[in-house]
């Protein structure tokens, strides 16, 4: 490095290990170009930056005092990894993250024997630190060793009840273990319900009421943004029975309100809490997300998600598209609807921006319901918002509408009860790889009896999508849109209610159908034309439903037809799955009939651009023509006018 380095103390970190040559003094400036790395880094490549700004301090203080990766430092979600990821030797790749061949935006055990555990989805790190106690004191092994283990959680991902869940047993089981709440008052949203103005209790109980003075931990000592939050968990507490916190009742130990930006709290109580830990505490850090970057600090979302941007303003450098977003596209068909119909409301689990529900909440508060992180209750809580005669909208992710699995089969589609599922980033989803990808809901809702399941294959079909759900009351009724922009098509003023299990024909042609479900539709049209000029005109329809299946068309398709191709954004047991099943039922295999699926790999697929995603997914045009071409015994025609 050059001898005018603007981050000269964290030039000499190869490891963790070096921070423990330098004094407390050294480290306040090691976090300060820590922090300027992380602006630099994510500058450049986008990414979570305001939760990473948040535990600087935090990342600092543990790296320097504890023995990673012998001792596991678990970071719930790690949306706030990347600094650990600058101090733990990947600095020199820092700026590959999220791109293809880089650094995950998470923590990754194959990435680095400091990535204990992998993370992405929330609520998961008291559990995976207990694991790791438990595993330690029966006499397990890894090659890093096996020491504290250590769950840095969200006051956001608190809110779960898995972590209560991994609290109780840890409580019960009385293991050595730490878990440092990371109090910011700031998830992805502002962070709801109760337990938000009860985290800043202002005691702790043996063995460590010693040192309260040494940690700093009373309101006096806050820094002005934290006294109010602290003040209103103590005027909360002075009108409970109980004088305990809900943490020493599972049984932990509780030190806190700690000043997450402050090394001089952070490192003794470390210091004190790795010598004499004999069971498990729970650290109460208050941070500010964003913390020392002012355009991040000012942001609504405190800098949660950022594409590419300009350090010195803040600007993000984002390419303008001139159609609209899918996820635009629903918030807005939604709010004309629920302006004409009272019973509509929507649900969504802490995701209101990403889900664009803000703008409903903005609209019609009283009939939107933010959940927290808590995807469970979000489906049951939908479930009898439809049974009490309301049009529950329940907007989740994809991937996360998994962890409400149970919940949509036991409380809604068992019940049959008309809950509205508005699945968003469905399919590859890009620079957040596999963790948030889209890949398995046609699948887990289509084998489910009573759920009908659709798939837009732009966002004029979406439109008409949304007026199909809100028009249907007989039973639970999901669809389905990546992320991202549409394909630029005219949209409606409103949608108007499809057919249920009834698909379009978009080109007839002879010989061979396209059998398409969802939006790789622009990808088969794009197939066609390549085909056409190779003197084939394969038969063009989109599908809509999944479930339940347009039977009469399909068998029309057999009966024309010498060949189908069904091509999905999914994994294997979806909408192709579907049709081969019937096809068999109806025997149709036994004369002959050609029939090839086409879906997503049976493999994660590692961060990259959704167009590179898919390419390696073989769901592209190219790969669509060469299906079609092997099919009818044509291959020698691959490279005809192409």
């Amino acid at each position: 490095m050059p001898d005018n380095s603007t981050t000269p103390l964290l030039d000499k970190i190869e490891s963790p290990n070096d921070l423990k040559l330098f004094s407390d003094g050294q480290l306040f400036q090691v976090a300060s170009e820590l922090r300027q790395e992380t602006i630099s880094a994510v500058s450049e490549t986008g990414g979570h930056l305001g939760a990473g700004l948040g535990v600087v301090e935090l990342t600092v203080a543990l790296h320097a005092i504890f023995d990673a990766p012998k001792d596991k430092i678990i970071w719930d979600v790690s949306h706030q990894s990347y600094p650990h990821k600058i101090l733990t030797g990947r600095r020199n790749r820092i700026r590959t993250l999220r791109k293809k061949g880089g650094l995950s935006g998470f923590t990754k055990r194959s990435e680095s024997e400091y990535d204990p555990f992998g993370a992405a989805h929330s609520s998961t790190s008291i559990s995976a630190a207990l694991g790791f106690a438990t595993a330690r004191d029966l006499g397990g092994s890894c090659e890093a060793g096996l020491g504290e283990t250590i769950a840095v959680i969200g006051d956001g991902s608190m809110s779960a009840g898995m972590a209560y869940e991994a609290m109780n047993n840890a409580g019960h089981l009385k293991k050595r273990l730490i878990v440092i709440l990371n109090d910011n008052e700031m998830s992805i949203a502002p962070p709801v319900g109760a337990l938000s103005s009860y985290l800043s209790q202002l005691y702790a109980e043996e063995p460590f009421q010693d040192f309260r003075q040494m940690a700093k931990g009373a309101i006096g000592f806050l820094p002005e943004p934290f006294k109010e939050g602290a003040k209103r968990a103590k005027r909360l507490l002075k009108s409970m029975a109980v004088g305990s916190t809900i943490f020493e009742a599972l049984g932990f130990s509780y030190l806190g309100p700690i000043d997450g930006h402050d090394l001089n709290q952070l490192l003794p109580i470390f210091r004190t809490v790795q010598k004499r830990l004999d069971g498990p505490i729970l650290l109460h850090v208050v941070t500010k997300k964003g913390k020392g970057y002012r355009p991040a600090e000012m942001a609504r979302d405190k800098g949660h998600a950022t594409g590419k941007f300009d350090v010195l303003t803040g600007k993000q450098k984002s390419r303008k598209s001139n159609a609209p977003s899918y996820t635009k596209v629903f918030a807005d068909s939604l709010l004309k609807h629920a302006a004409q119909d009272t019973k509509i409301c929507a649900v969504t689990a802490a995701m209101p921006d990403g889900t664009g529900l803000n703008l409903f909440a903005e609209r019609y508060p009283s009939r939107c319901f933010d959940v927290g992180i808590a995807e469970q209750h979000g489906v049951t809580f939908s479930a009898a918002l439809a049974a009490g005669g309301m049009k529950p909208f329940c907007a989740m992710y994809s991937t996360f509408l998994q962890r409400g699995y149970d919940q949509v089969v036991h409380d809604v589609a068992l019940q049959n009860l008309p809950v509205r599922f508005a699945i968003d980033r469905a399919g590859l989803v890009g620079a957040d790889g596999p963790t948030h990808a889209g890949s398995f809901d046609i699948a887990f809702l289509s084998n489910l009896p009573n759920m009908v399941v659709m798939a837009a294959a732009d966002e004029a079909e979406l439109v008409h999508m949304v007026a199909t759900a809100v028009d249907y009351s007989d039973g639970p009724i999901a669809f389905r849109y990546p992320r991202g922009n549409g394909v630029g098509c005219d949209l409606p003023l409103i949608g108007k209610p499809l057919e249920i299990g009834k698909g379009r024909i978009v080109a007839t042609g002879n010989s061979i159908a396209l059998l398409s479900f969802g939006t790789r539709l622009s990808e088969v049209l794009k197939a066609s034309e390549s085909l056409n000029l190779k003197g084939i005109e394969p038969t063009i329809v989109d599908a809509r439903f999944a479930k339940p299946l347009d039977e009469k068309l399909i068998i029309s398709l057999v009966e024309s037809h010498e060949a189908i191709i069904t091509i999905e954004e999914g994994s294997i047991g979806g909408f192709g799955s579907h049709v081969q099943q019937f096809l068999s039922k109806n025997s149709v295999f036994d004369k002959g009939f050609k029939f090839r699926s086409m879906v997503l790999p049976d493999v994660f697929i590692d961060q990259s651009s959704p167009e590179d995603m898919y390419q390696q997914a073989g769901l592209n045009a190219s790969d669509i023509e060469g299906l079609v071409l092997s099919l009818l015994g044509l291959e020698s025609l691959k490279w005809v006018n192409s």
